[in-house]
């Protein structure tokens, strides 16, 4: 057993307030339990006891043992002089003040109902429970469990709308720009998600605006920005990427001196930064206004379609620039797409709509629950304890309640 345990007792009177006493058979009242300290000092202040109907005001103090006292030598310092009432699990020495006079003792053991302390034992005990209430959370009701979830996924959505207005801001309420800074962080998954961000902060959204119409100024651009167009390598197609990047540099100004160097180490090809930069390049070679476009669709089926893109030819035989594969599209997978309008498109489109004034909750729950459960060791670990997770909505909530809760 732990003090917070008695902290929590006592602040929230977990206990029959009307038939106390203290350790030596006075009667005690408690008129208010005061005020919980988080910092140095008794543990609450200005508490109100009444002890055989004299009325007390000042501090309480809480140990597991009464003995505890000594041990921290309380009664030396001069903070823990106007302790009302000592309140402990288990009395084993009186507590004397400066005038001689014992300290009032409330030995808690004697009044706290069995069952809450084992309820608190089982919770506590076992050392290797994935959640505490592990035990339980099979036994939640369906209806209680799926309003908790749903409240639970636009928490979610709220934290994730703070890193967007603070993008609006800095880009001048430029959704477009906001996008694309998003966008290219989630194009670049766990791995590469922070370099591809500082791909995208080292472009000015007016310059992939400029350059959109030529899918090899996108592609040089954002490749060359990566710092994958440095090399010397015999390839027609390379060679062209790297003159235009030189030319597009001087134009614009580039520099990607803070860029973080992508990553090829231990990922499956069609994860290869070279593979998700250049869909980048021809999504946004194909969507002259892409953030207004993704308004315009609400479904899964026409969200997937729109992002759903191909890749220039060069790259159905290339991963990268060393070698040539088996001949394959590129195409943006449905599994990925549906992480980009998991992690992307719902979220802008939540924030927008607040922007607005407007409310679009139905719309992004419809979006979420039409795209699969996205797997993972959490997901899998509760639906072990609930089964019946299957929806994206589900894998991001249980995410949240996993991490926060």
């Amino acid at each position: 057993m732990k003090e917070d345990f008695l902290h929590y007792l006592w602040k929230f009177q977990k206990f029959p307030a009307h038939r106390l006493s203290t350790v030596k058979g006075e009667s005690l009242e408690i008129v208010s339990v005061g005020i919980h300290n988080s910092d140095a000092g008794p543990d609450f202040f200005n508490s109100h006891i009444k002890i055989n109907q004299q009325f007390w005001a000042g501090n309480v103090e809480i140990h597991l043992k009464s003995s505890d006292w000594y041990i921290h030598n309380h009664e030396i310092d001069p903070t823990y002089d106007a302790v009302i009432l000592h309140v402990v699990w288990n009395h084993d020495v009186d507590i004397y003040r400066a005038d001689n006079t014992v300290l009032p003792t409330l030995e808690l053991s004697h009044f706290v109902d069995k069952q809450m302390v084992l309820s608190y034992q089982q919770l506590f005990s076992k050392k290797n429970t994935w959640i505490n209430c592990e035990n339980h959370f099979g036994e939640t009701p369906e209806l209680l469990l799926q309003n908790w979830l749903e409240r639970l996924y636009f928490e979610r959505l709220e934290t994730k709308s703070l890193q967007v207005f603070r993008l609006l801001e800095k880009y001048k309420n430029d959704w477009e720009a906001v996008l694309f800074i998003i966008l290219t962080k989630n194009f670049g998954l766990k791995v590469n998600g922070e370099s591809f961000l500082s791909i995208a902060q080292s472009i000015d959204f007016s310059v992939i605006r400029k350059s959109r119409n030529q899918l090899l100024d996108l592609e040089s651009l954002l490749l060359g920005q990566a710092g994958l167009l440095e090399n010397h390598i015999e390839d027609s197609y390379y060679d062209q990427l790297q003159v235009q990047y030189r030319y597009l540099k001087n134009k614009f100004g580039l520099n990607n001196k803070y860029v973080t160097p992508v990553q090829f180490f231990r990922l499956r090809p069609d994860n290869f930064p070279t593979i998700r930069l250049v869909q980048l390049a021809a999504l946004y070679h194909k969507h002259a206004s892409l953030f207004q476009e993704i308004l315009k669709r609400k479904s899964r089926k026409e969200l997937t379609q729109l992002l759903q893109i191909n890749t220039s030819e060069y790259w159905d035989t290339h991963y990268h620039f060393k070698s040539n594969s088996i001949r394959r599209i590129k195409k943006i997978s449905t599994t990925f797409v549906d992480l980009i309008l998991i992690n992307t498109v719902a979220v802008l489109k939540f924030c927008y709509a607040q922007s607005q004034w407007k409310d679009n909750t139905d719309e992004i729950i419809s979006l979420m629950q039409e795209i699969p459960l996205v797997k993972n060791a959490v997901v899998k670990t509760f639906n072990e304890l609930h089964t019946g997770f299957d929806t994206a909505l589900q894998s991001q909530v249980v995410l949240e309640l996993k991490t926060n809760y």
